[in-house]
C-alpha cells in the first residue's frame, strides 16, 4: 500500500518533495480493516524544500480548509505529545472551524518519547484544551522502524506492550492506541449515518420523484427507431403548432394571471406602441413657415397663382406621408419578435428537453420561416405608404376643402367685429371716392410686389439700374398678410389629410401583419416543419 501511494505521488508531484492538490484515491478492502473514509491531509510545511514553491504554507493551508470547513467532515487533530498543546498548528486550524469542538478528535503521537515522569493525563481527561470527542494517545514507528520496514503488526503490538506496561496508562490502556482510535472513528461514522440517514433518504424521495416525473414528461423510450421516430416528431410538430395558435389566440393552457403573453402582447404592439407612434408623428414639426412660403411660389411657376396652389399642398403632404413608413416596418419587426418569443417558450417545454437536436433544428427552421415571411410583410406595408403618397384624395368626406379652410384662417386672422356691415354693390365692398393705386388695385400693400417680403434684399429708388437676381433666393424677412393667410391655409389642409392618412395607417398595417405574418405563419408553419423535418 505504501508503495502504491509513493507511486501515485511521484507520478503527479514529482520526486523532489512536491505537493499537488489533486488526491489519490486508493480503496482498500480487508477483513482486517473497519468501514471508514479517510483523508490523509499533508503537514503544515512553513519553509519549502526541493521544488516546493515559494508560498506552500499557504497553498496547503487552503487545501486542508478545503476539506475541515464540510460541516460533515470530523477533523484528526494530530499533534505531537512532546509539545506544547497551545502551539498545535491542527488544533489551531480545527478550532478555527469548529470552535465548540463538536466534531474535533484530538491524536496525541510520540507518547513514547515524552520526559520521564511526564504523561497526557491532563490532556486526556480535558484539563487542558477540552475537545467534545476527547483524545486519544497512540504511538507510531520512528524513522529508523521505518528505514528497518519494520511491519504494522510489530508496530501495533509494541503500542499495546507500551500501553499496557506504563503506569500511568495502563488502566485506561484499553482507551488507548490505533485499533481504539480506528473503533470509535468507526462508531462515530455509524453514529452520523443514523442521524442524517432520514435527511438523506428524504432528499433520494425528492429526487426521485423529481427524476420519475421529468420521465414521464419525456415519454416511453424509442424502441422501432425508424418508425417511431418519424411517429414521434409527427405528434411533436403537432403539438408544437397546436401550442402556437391557442398561444396566439389567448386558449393557452398555462395563461399567465402576472403578465401579457401570446397574441396579446401582439395587441399591445398594434394598439399601444404603434398607435401612440403614428399619432406622434407631426406633419408640420420639420417644416417651417418660410419654407411653405417658398414651395407656394415654387408650385405657381412663372405665372402668379390666383389662389392657393394644389401643387404645393400635394408636395409636402407628399414627404410627410413618407415618414410614417418607418414606425410601419418598426411595428412589423416587434411582430416578429413577439412571435420568435412565443416560440421560444413552447421549446423550452419538457417535450424538446428529450430531443435536444429537434428542438435546434425546430428552432432553425421556424426562425427561417419567420425571417422569410417578414419579407413580403414589410413589402406590403411600404406598398399601402406608396399608395397614399401616390394619390392624394382631396375629395375625402373628412378632409377640409379650400374653402372651408380659407373662410377658417380668414376668421382666425380677422375676427369678426360688432357694428354695422359695410355696403355691397355688385359683389365688392365699397370703398368710397377716391382713386386706388395699382398696388391696391392688386391687393398688396403699398411698396411691395407680388413677392412681398420674400426677399427683402434692399429696395432700390425708382428709376434705379435694374440688376440681375442673386444666384441663390431664399426666403428672408416676415410674411406679407397675403403670404401668412396662404401659409396657414396650407399648414390647415395638411394637418386636416394627415389625419386622414394616420387613421388609416393606424387601421390598415395591424391588419396587413395579421394577414401576411401571423395568420400566414398560423397557416403554413405545420406544413413547413413537415417539408423540413
Amino acid at each position: 500500500i505504501r508503495d502504491e501511494i509513493v507511486n501515485d505521488t511521484e507520478k503527479k508531484t514529482g520526486r523532489n518533495l512536491g505537493i499537488s492538490p489533486v488526491p489519490i484515491n486508493l480503496r482498500i478492502f480487508s477483513p482486517n480493516v473497519l468501514t471508514l473514509t479517510l483523508v490523509d491531509l499533508p503537514g503544515l510545511t512553513k519553509v519549502p524544500v526541493g521544488d516546493q514553491p515559494k508560498d506552500i504554507e499557504r497553498q496547503i493551508r487552503e487545501m486542508i480548509m478545503a476539506y475541515i470547513t464540510k460541516p460533515n467532515a470530523i477533523i484528526l487533530a494530530v499533534t505531537a505529545a512532546n509539545t506544547d498543546l497551545a502551539n498545535s498548528d491542527g488544533l489551531k486550524l480545527a478550532r478555527d472551524v469548529d470552535p465548540d469542538g463538536a466534531r474535533t478528535i484530538g491524536v496525541l503521537t510520540k507518547v513514547d518519547l515524552m520526559d520521564k515522569g511526564t504523561d497526557v493525563i491532563d490532556i486526556l481527561a480535558g484539563r487542558v484544551i477540552p475537545l467534545r470527542l476527547g483524545y486519544v494517545p497512540v504511538v507510531n514507528r520512528g524513522q529508523k522502524d521505518i528505514e528497518t520496514k519494520r511491519t504494522i503488526t510489530s508496530a501495533l503490538d509494541n503500542e499495546r506492550s507500551f500501553f499496557e506496561g506504563h503506569h500511568s496508562y495502563q488502566s485506561k490502556a484499553q482507551y488507548c492506541g490505533t485499533p481504539f482510535l480506528a473503533r470509535k472513528l468507526n462508531l462515530l461514522l455509524m453514529h452520523h449515518i443514523k442521524i442524517t440517514l432520514p435527511e438523506i433518504k428524504a432528499n433520494i424521495a425528492a429526487k426521485l420523484a423529481k427524476n420519475r416525473a421529468e420521465l414521464e414528461h419525456l415519454g416511453d423510450p424509442l424502441t422501432d427507431a425508424a418508425g417511431q421516430a418519424a411517429n414521434t416528431t409527427l405528434s411533436i410538430i403537432t403539438e408544437f403548432c397546436t401550442g402556437f395558435c391557442k398561444a396566439l389566440e389567448g386558449q393557452s393552457a398555462d395563461l399567465s394571471t402576472l403578465e401579457l403573453s401570446g397574441g396579446a402582447r401582439i395587441s399591445f404592439v398594434f394598439h399601444e406602441i404603434f398607435t401612440n407612434g403614428i399619432k406622434a408623428v407631426d406633419p408640420l414639426e420639420h417644416i417651417k413657415d418660410s419654407d411653405i412660403r417658398t414651395i407656394l411660389y415654387n408650385s405657381s411657376g412663372s405665372s402668379p397663382s390666383l389662389f392657393v396652389a394644389t401643387s404645393a399642398f400635394e408636395v409636402i403632404v407628399r414627404q410627410q406621408i413618407k415618414r410614417l413608413e418607418d414606425p410601419s416596418l418598426k411595428c412589423v419587426a416587434m411582430t416578429y419578435d413577439e412571435l420568435v418569443r412565443i416560440v421560444n417558450q413552447l421549446l423550452n417545454k419538457p417535450t424538446f428537453k428529450r430531443f435536444p437536436q429537434l428542438r435546434d433544428q425546430f428552432n432553425t427552421v421556424v426562425i427561417t420561416f419567420l425571417k422569410n415571411a417578414t419579407l413580403p410583410t414589410n413589402q406590403l406595408v411600404q406598398d399601402m405608404v406608396a399608395m397614399e403618397q401616390c394619390y392624394v384624395n382631396t375629395g375625402h368626406p373628412d378632409f377640409v376643402n379650400g374653402n372651408r379652410a380659407m373662410a377658417i384662417v380668414n376668421e382666425r386672422m380677422h375676427p369678426p367685429k360688432s357694428g354695422p356691415a359695410p355696403a355691397v354693390a355688385n359683389g365688392r365692398a365699397s370703398v368710397g371716392a377716391g382713386e386706388r393705386s395699382l398696388d391696391e388695385e392688386m391687393n398688396l400693400p403699398k411698396d411691395t410686389g407680388f413677392f412681398g417680403s420674400f426677399w427683402q434684399g434692399g429696395k432700390k429708388k425708382r428709376g434705379a439700374v435694374m440688376e440681375p437676381p442673386p444666384p441663390v433666393l431664399k426666403a428672408s424677412g416676415t410674411l406679407s398678410e397675403r403670404e401668412q393667410q396662404e401659409t396657414e391655409v396650407i399648414k390647415l389642409l395638411i394637418q386636416s389629410y394627415f389625419n386622414i392618412v394616420k387613421r388609416t395607417t393606424i387601421d390598415m398595417v395591424p391588419k396587413s401583419i395579421m394577414l401576411k405574418l401571423v395568420m400566414h405563419a398560423k397557416e403554413n408553419l405545420q406544413r413547413e416543419l413537415l417539408k423540413e423535418l
